[in-house]
């Protein structure tokens, strides 16, 4: 990253048992600051990001708006929680589970070498899930 520019959280941080959410939450602001590293403006509500808010059960766009708006990640969850869809504990865990292990053997796991090779991780048999390999790409594994 350059000096004008840092790293969302790991998409491993979570809040409220809502994994990836304070990343997602981070991006939106960061993004606002003209902090985000151009690498992420492509995918800013795609992916994981996307797939966050489907859980969820809200529009990207407006959960944007309210994270730039609000104060905390816990005030945006509470808003998505009050707009999105009623999810039960079980549901939850599921969740997590899902996100954790996207691109191990699933139908991502050929992106995900490829996305390996391109950063020159190929030989990195740590990064098997592209939480892994996020992590890895913004220097934290």
């Amino acid at each position: 990253m350059s000096p004008t520019h840092e790293p969302p959280r790991s998409p491993r941080d979570e809040i409220d048992g809502v994994i990836y959410f304070p990343r997602l939450c981070d991006k939106v602001r960061l993004y606002a600051a003209g902090k985000l590293h151009p690498q992420y403006h492509a995918n800013l509500g795609g992916g994981m990001d996307l797939w966050t808010c489907q859980f969820l059960g809200v529009e990207y766009a407006a959960l944007a708006e309210e994270v730039r708006h609000l104060d905390s990640d816990a005030e945006a969850l509470a808003w998505a929680s009050e707009n999105g869809a009623t999810r039960s504990p079980q549901e939850f865990a599921w969740w997590s589970a899902f996100m954790r292990t996207r691109g191990f053997r699933d139908d991502l796991a050929e992106k995900l070498a490829q996305r390996k090779a391109e950063s020159g991780f190929q030989d990195r048999e740590d990064i098997v899930t592209f939480m892994d390999y996020i992590d890895a790409d913004e220097g934290r594994i």
